[in-house]
């Protein structure tokens, strides 16, 4: 198992063109958030316009979707009639990445909206992070997995991944699910790619551990999915940023006392690291 350290990432980095506009870093749908959670939106939200990517479409009932447009106002809108996920938004070709999952709620609505979702997606060949809720919906229905996207992303904590495998992992058991890169979130996350190969992350601790800090990474994977990184360099850059920025803050604020919403401000520092070496 690899360890993820900065001098094997940096190799993975992308560049911006002098030239270039939004349109050449890809533009990212965003299916997050409920009338319960629009907390989830407003963080995923938050990752995913600080990733590099293009341009961000938040697709969440209005109740989230105006939590998020007041803290991020670049994110562009699509709203959901229902107060969760309950439609599919149209064009799905405009978009080159998906992320879909923080705090979509489990309403028979929101399975079937989620299987329109993963079928126009696999149809139209666009890659998805697929996190929390979505998780959960597919662990319920395992029929969807087949619906997955190539490319595409897993990010499961603990409890997720015992639900998805229908059974209790193996102590040390990570795996790749679905097809997926899979992140298995936790101490030191483990990164499994669909032909076997495993990473540690090095970054993280315990002043993560707190309600968001998935959502997070969630967009900024997204994100870095629609900006034109592979499956797995978006998996691997993400995981060590997310934690880079969360060690920073538990030296900075102590490990009790900053937020999710201090997660996502502080990702640059991240990218800053990796970028300016």
């Amino acid at each position: 198992m690899r360890e993820l350290v900065p001098d094997y990432l940096r190799p993975l980095l992308l560049r911006r063109k002098d030239d270039s506009h939004k349109g050449n870093y890809g533009h990212l749908l965003l299916v997050c958030g409920s009338d319960a959670y629009s907390g989830a939106a407003v963080l995923a939200t938050g990752a995913a316009l600080k990733s590099g990517c293009g341009l961000v479409t938040l697709h969440s009932p209005a109740r989230a979707l105006q939590a998020a447009v007041n803290r991020y106002p670049s994110a562009m809108l699509s709203e959901d009639p229902a107060g969760c996920f309950s439609v599919v938004p149209e064009r799905l070709e405009r978009f080159s990445a998906i992320a879909v999952g923080p705090g979509l709620g489990q309403a028979p609505e929101s399975l079937s909206a989620l299987q329109g979702l993963l079928q126009a997606a696999r149809a139209a060949a666009i890659p998805m992070v697929i996190d929390a809720d979505a998780l959960n919906l597919i662990a319920a229905n395992p029929q969807l997995a087949a619906m997955i996207p190539a490319g595409s992303v897993m990010t499961p904590h603990a409890g997720e991944y015992r639900r998805l495998l229908h059974r209790d992992p193996l102590p040390g058991e990570y795996v790749s699910l679905c097809g997926c890169v899979t992140v298995h979130k936790g101490w030191h996350s483990h990164i499994v790619t669909p032909s076997g190969e495993a990473y540690m992350n090095t970054t993280g601790n315990a002043g993560m551990a707190k309600g968001g800090s998935g959502d997070v990474l969630t967009g900024l994977i997204g994100g870095l999915l629609a900006r034109g990184y592979p499956a797995a360099p978006a998996a691997l850059l993400g995981t060590w940023i997310h934690g880079f920025a969360g060690d920073c803050l538990s030296r900075e604020c102590t490990p009790e006392a900053y937020s999710s919403l201090d997660l996502v401000e502080a990702l640059y520092k991240g990218f800053k690291e990796l970028y300016q070496h």
